[in-house]
Formats: structure tokens, C-alpha cells, sequence
């Protein structure tokens, strides 16, 4: 059977800094500085997540210092007197929970445009921040584990034992005779999937008996 795909609980930060709906602009600001993010989750209660103040929710501050809004603009400079965290904040947040998958995870960041992602339970409490590099550490896996992962859950059936595969810098290459050519889109699919491949690449002749 495949190897279950990385999870956000594999590749997220634990350990995530947050404010409060009180915390004042210039203590966001110097967070963001200091922790060297884009945004912080908002919390209330026992670490609910409420929103996120995010650096486009910042800059209308300056964006509107010395101009007036255009007509479609003015949601956006309200934006410009707030001076606390509950003011600024985007809600409600967009979240992601521990267990779905790094694809799930990137779709979000895609659809919403945001960078980072508060991991949240099922009854979405702050478990940890999920950023764009997180997502990324699957890349940094090693050929060798690629390339076992590969043959243990797709090249294991018995329909597939006259191939082999070699991974190099991320690109695995599949060698071998294949009698049913009708079964290489999927091949090349399942391979793809793996978490750390970066392309696939088929080498692929025909049984002699075929």
C-alpha cells in the first residue's frame, strides 16, 4: 500500500508566537521584526483563534498617511486609524488543521493568498503556524529514502516488478519493461505524488513478449 502522505503536524512550527486583540500596532510591527514573520495569528480565551494581522493589514497605516482613499479603497483605510490587534485583524481566520495533507495546505495558501497558515485543532485552538518554506521541507528529503519510498509503494505490485527507479536530485527515473502501456499516466501520477519528487521521467521499452 502507499506510504500515507506528510501531514501539516510533520512540517509545521510548534512553537508560534500570537498577540492578542489588545496588542497595539507598534508591538505587532516589532514582533513581526523580531520573529522574522508575516503575520500572527490573534487570540482570545484559552488560545482561540479569532484572526490574523498580517503585514497587507499593516501598511494601509502608511499607504494613507498623507492621501485620501479612491472610491474603492475606503474598506481598506479604515484600516489606516486602527490602532489594535482586533481592529486590524483579517476574521474570520483562514486556518488549516494538523491532519491535512501539505497539498491541502498549499491549495489554501493559493486560493486565500496568505503565506502562513495557524494550524488549529477541532475546536480551533492554536497548535502551530504553517508557512510557505514549511511546505517546502519535503524537497529537502534524500534520494535514497525518495527512491525506497518509491519502490515499497509503487513499484510493489507484481504487475510492476521489471522496473526500477533511480532518484537524483529530485527527479526519479523509471527504467524497465512495461507490457501494459495503458498503466504509464498512472505510473507517473503515483510517482509524482511522493513527497520529494520534483519530476518524473520515464525510460520505459515493452516486454519481448508483448
Amino acid at each position: 500500500m502507499p506510504s500515507p502522505s506528510y501531514r501539516v503536524s510533520d512540517v509545521m512550527t510548534h512553537t508560534a508566537v500570537a498577540i492578542g486583540r489588545d496588542a497595539p500596532y507598534k508591538e505587532i510591527v516589532a514582533l513581526m521584526d523580531q520573529w522574522k514573520v508575516s503575520a500572527l495569528p490573534v487570540l482570545e480565551g484559552e488560545g482561540r483563534v479569532v484572526g490574523v494581522v498580517s503585514e497587507a493589514d499593516l501598511l494601509p497605516k502608511e499607504e494613507f498617511r498623507g492621501g485620501e482613499p479612491g472610491p474603492d479603497e475606503f474598506a481598506e483605510a479604515a484600516k489606516a486609524g486602527a490602532v489594535r490587534a482586533g481592529e486590524l485583524m483579517s476574521s474570520p481566520a483562514v486556518t488549516v488543521h494538523p491532519g491535512a495533507t501539505l497539498a491541502e495546505a498549499a491549495r489554501i495558501m493559493a486560493r486565500r493568498r496568505v503565506k502562513r497558515l495557524p494550524v488549529v485543532n477541532e475546536i480551533g485552538l492554536l497548535e502551530g503556524v504553517v508557512s510557505r518554506s514549511d511546505l517546502l521541507k519535503v524537497f529537502l528529503r534524500k534520494d535514497d529514502e525518495i527512491e525506497a519510498e518509491i519502490r515499497r509503494s509503487v513499484l510493489g505490485g507484481a504487475a510492476l516488478t521489471g522496473l526500477d527507479v533511480t532518484v537524483v536530485e529530485g527527479v526519479a527515473t523509471l527504467r524497465g519493461a512495461l507490457g501494459d502501456r495503458s498503466l504509464v499516466p498512472l505510473l507517473a501520477k503515483a510517482v509524482r505524488a511522493v513527497e520529494g519528487v520534483v519530476d518524473v521521467r520515464m525510460e520505459l521499452g515493452a516486454h519481448e513478449d508483448a
